[in-house]
């Protein structure tokens, strides 16, 4: 069907629950032929954007360490020895 100076495609309703597509579907084309998938912007975070969030949740429920991202030494440098 005719879209604009595109081509549009009709997917049957079943496959966006079932292939857990939202709004938005992804083509790709591979050597085997198109490749459908849900679109990136689904929601989902990034690992960087889950740990901050986990993180974040740790420290609001006094978890007293959940603020540090990094800890640069053991320590031990600062010990009188």
């Amino acid at each position: 069907m005719q879209i604009g100076n595109s081509r549009g495609v009709r997917l049957p309703a079943a496959w966006f629950s079932r292939y857990r597509f939202g709004d938005h579907v992804v083509a790709e084309a591979h050597p085997e032929g198109l490749w459908l998938r849900p679109a990136a912007d689904d929601g989902a975070l990034s690992w960087e954007a889950t740990a901050q969030a986990i993180a974040a949740e740790n420290l609001a429920q006094g978890d007293e360490f959940a603020d540090m991202d990094v800890v640069a030494t053991d320590g031990l440098d600062s010990l009188d020895r």
